[in-house]
């Protein structure tokens, strides 16, 4: 079983997903914009994004995700300067185009 880090501060909470596995759990697009992403990671918002990716996970591994609290020390964590979750990007990621041969 997988653990994933929940990162929390005062006012909200976001689980660390790599986005590969966004992808291979074909979930990549229902997850909203109120999400970040930077790295190759997903930061799901902690109310229904997460609670999407908690579902198929279950439904692919038979079993829910361990979390790994993670206590934001300062007022806002850093997750809310990352880039705006964007499904258009991982689909070109993971998902691109074919291109004509030559």
């Amino acid at each position: 079983m997988k653990t994933f880090d929940y990162i929390q501060d005062a006012g909200h909470g976001w689980v660390k997903v790599p986005v590969y596995l966004l992808a291979q759990l074909a979930i990549y697009n229902e997850i909203s914009s109120y999400s970040y992403y930077l790295n190759g990671f997903a930061y799901l918002e902690e109310d229904c994004d997460t609670a999407v990716f908690f579902k198929a996970y279950r439904s692919a591994f038979g079993v829910d995700p361990k979390l790994k609290d993670k206590l934001c020390r300062v007022r806002q964590s850093k997750v809310r300067s990352y880039y705006q979750y964007s499904p258009a990007f991982v689909k070109n990621v993971f998902f691109p185009a074919e291109r004509p041969a030559c």
